[in-house]
């Protein structure tokens, strides 16, 4: 019984505490329009999506990100992931924001860009006590390919599990395809 109550307590602290989004002022916001085709969704899905990025990671958090990766695997990642301070946030009209914890972004002729961002992917109360598969695709990872103007595509693996083969680094998607985000725009 006393189990019970902790956990029920647990659960209403934890449904009360919104993950903390960062309250810099951005340097940049997108948004964009969001399409999950997966096999994970009981339907499809469409919402609007907006993207906060308030600073960029450095080539030093990268390298010790990578280091920790190549010595540790997929946990020691996360686990040095978590301890990053949040670079920005991802948030859609029907959820609360969540930080991103890393964002790089790679010049690309005429101007444009292909910007990176990598964050811990929330873990729900239930996941999180009845351990299922998807506990084991703990990253969510975006990528935005964008004009001079800020106008472009992009997609996102929300369950995504990362492993080192050789001299790859190999990206394992829970759901079948990642979600696409269409119609992404610079708002800011």
């Amino acid at each position: 019984m006393r189990t019970i109550i902790a956990a029920s307590i647990t659960a209403t602290i934890l449904a009360s505490v919104a993950p903390t989004g960062s309250t810099d002022v951005p340097l940049e916001r997108f948004r964009a329009f969001a399409v999950d085709i997966s096999n994970t969704a009981p339907r499809a899905a469409a919402s609007t999506v907006d993207i906060a990025i308030n600073r960029w990671s450095t080539d030093e958090q990268r390298d010790q990100l990578l280091s920790v990766f190549k010595e540790k695997g997929q946990d020691g990642l996360l686990s040095a992931l978590r301890d990053q301070a949040p670079v920005g946030f991802i948030r859609t009209p029907d959820s609360l924001s969540y930080d991103l914890r890393f964002a790089r972004q790679h010049q690309e002729g005429e101007g444009g860009r292909m910007i990176f961002l990598m964050t811990d992917r929330p873990i729900r109360m239930w996941e999180a006590m009845n351990s299922p598969r998807t506990i084991d695709y703990p990253f969510t990872l975006i990528q935005l390919q964008v004009d001079k103007d800020g106008n472009g595509v992009g997609k996102a693996s929300i369950a995504t599990r990362i492993r080192q083969a050789d001299d790859t680094i190999e990206l394992e998607n829970f759901s079948s395809l990642p979600v696409r985000l269409n119609e992404v725009r610079r708002v800011q």
